[in-house]
């Protein structure tokens, strides 16, 4: 597959998905960079800015066996995983596979669910494999999880720790969308009360697991010069030392960085990565991998306005 055909194929996913979702393009492009990098994408964004809808439908555009888990604070975390049970007509205990067992996992309000439940998915999100009575399961090779929060509510929730948010490659977030596109939500959508599945809404499946697999062979291959390999490391260093963040990324999110800013090239029918692709993916990849220091959150600071100043202050190659 070359980079162009890789062009066209994010184009008719795209387009697929617009037939359920009006607007959200930022969000959907992150969804397409972290399906050919290989990456998991965390959605945070109040109720109602069709989340849920976006992932459901882009599961439906891609051809991947789709799972959904929603997050309450009495998950356990057999039930994500699944469990060895005992049949008592055969007297031996019989493998009960988990919804984990899936291609594209909505991991839906992961927030709402003790950090004893959400580190079931540490494993199976870092080595796409699970582990059952001391039994390593092989998950697919397109595992992927679209994870959803909420940044409004604070009652009954657990905030991800460090270790569970680093496994996401991006965490996008979704905001309102514009007056023109709210009009066509409600002129489109006000009809029912009840959400529309993506089927009903024509959308269909545009490619398959053996398609995108090969896309992510060509993704493999973008080049990427010595000197954006020096600006992504120049950005992740650049985050550690900054007085208002008491820790800063790790080696790893530059290694995810440059494999982002891959996709992103192949998506817009390059096959290099410039410097605009790095800066462009920096702030969603970034954003949950910082801490600010106690002086800056006393001071009102925000991460968001952190990171921009390190992305503005380093400068990018020519």
């Amino acid at each position: 597959m070359t980079v162009e055909e890789v062009r066209g194929l994010a184009q008719a996913i795209r387009a697929e998905i617009g037939k359920a979702v009006v607007g959200q393009e930022a969000t959907v492009e992150m969804m397409l960079v972290a399906l050919f990098a290989g990456g998991h994408i965390l959605l945070e964004g109040p109720p109602g800015t069709a989340k849920t809808l976006i992932a459901r439908s882009f599961a439906r555009v891609i051809g991947l066996d789709f799972g959904r888990i929603q997050f309450t604070p009495d998950l356990m975390p057999g039930d994500i995983i699944g469990a060895n049970l005992f049949n008592f007509q055969t007297s031996t205990f019989t493998l009960t596979r988990g919804p984990i067992f899936t291609d594209l996992l909505l991991a839906d309000e992961i927030n709402r669910t003790p950090p004893k439940t959400q580190a079931a998915l540490l494993e199976a999100m870092q080595e796409r494999t699970v582990t059952i009575d001391g039994e390593s399961l092989p998950l697919g090779d397109r595992f992927m999880v679209v994870a959803t929060q909420n940044p409004i509510e604070q009652q009954g929730v657990y905030p991800l720790p460090e270790a569970q948010l680093d496994r996401f490659l991006f965490k996008q977030v979704v905001d309102y969308p514009s007056a023109a596109q709210e009009r066509r939500i409600i002129a489109t959508h006000g009809a029912r009360q009840a959400t529309m599945s993506p089927e009903d809404w024509g959308v269909e499946a545009k490619t398959d697991a053996a398609t995108i697999g090969a896309a992510i062979d060509t993704v493999s291959q973008v080049r990427l010069v010595d000197e954006v390999i020096d600006y992504i490391a120049a950005l992740i260093r650049g985050t550690r030392d900054v007085a208002d963040l008491e820790s800063g990324a790790s080696p790893r999110a530059g290694a995810m960085l440059a494999g982002a800013a891959r996709a992103r090239a192949a998506i817009d029918g390059r096959d290099f990565v410039i410097p605009d692709d790095v800066k462009a993916l920096a702030p969603a990849l970034l954003r949950h991998r910082l801490i600010l220091s106690p002086a800056a959150e006393i001071d009102g600071r925000a991460v968001e306005d952190v990171l921009t100043g390190i992305i503005e202050t380093i400068e990018a190659p020519r």
